[in-house]
């Protein structure tokens, strides 16, 4: 893949989080008992960029999803949040998808990555809200984000495998086993 191709597809996927992201923010959230969980349909997004890109071009789709998301309709407080959830959920993922040596697919990568995202989101929470008691919340969000990212891992394994084009731009040496 060319250099121009690259940061095309960078561009594509990143353009596509952004929306999906605005998209999600306009839908209520179907947790009724968890106020603030969301589905976090924008992670198919950062795990396709995971699986078919090196590690620094994933970290630029995630980083221009926040910035514009963030200039499209979030505020300070909404970029904390989500910057540091996908930071840490980020790092998790890489981390697992690394040593799990292909053992762990890509659902069990996502599951993690929203787990994480929830603990970031909470760490910053309680740093904001300056006490430990939010992190109470976290059993709950945990289970969602397991379920949601179960959902997500399966959605993005679906469009990985079926999806021919993307094979045109993954990058050999960032792609172990799918």
């Amino acid at each position: 893949m060319t250099k121009n191709q690259r940061l095309v597809y960078i561009a594509l996927l990143a353009a596509q989080a952004v929306i999906i992201s605005l998209i999600e923010r306009a839908i209520p959230s179907p947790f009724f008992f968890a106020p603030g969980a969301k589905l976090g349909l924008a992670n198919i997004i950062t795990c396709m960029a995971i699986y078919t890109l090196r590690v620094r071009d994933a970290s630029k789709v995630i980083m221009i999803r926040l910035i514009l998301a963030t200039l499209l309709g979030g505020t300070i407080s909404t970029f904390l949040y989500s910057a540091a959830g996908s930071l840490l959920s980020f790092i998790g993922m890489l981390t697992i998808k690394k040593l799990s040596f292909g053992k762990v697919s890509l659902i069990g990568v996502s599951a993690t990555g929203a787990v994480l995202h929830n603990i970031g989101q909470l760490l910053i929470a309680s740093w904001v809200a300056q006490t430990w008691s939010v992190m109470l919340y976290l059993p709950i969000l945990s289970l969602i984000g397991i379920l949601t990212g179960i959902a997500i891992g399966i959605t993005a394994n679906y469009l990985l495998t079926h999806v021919e084009k993307l094979y045109y731009y993954m990058d050999l040496q960032a792609v172990e086993k799918i």
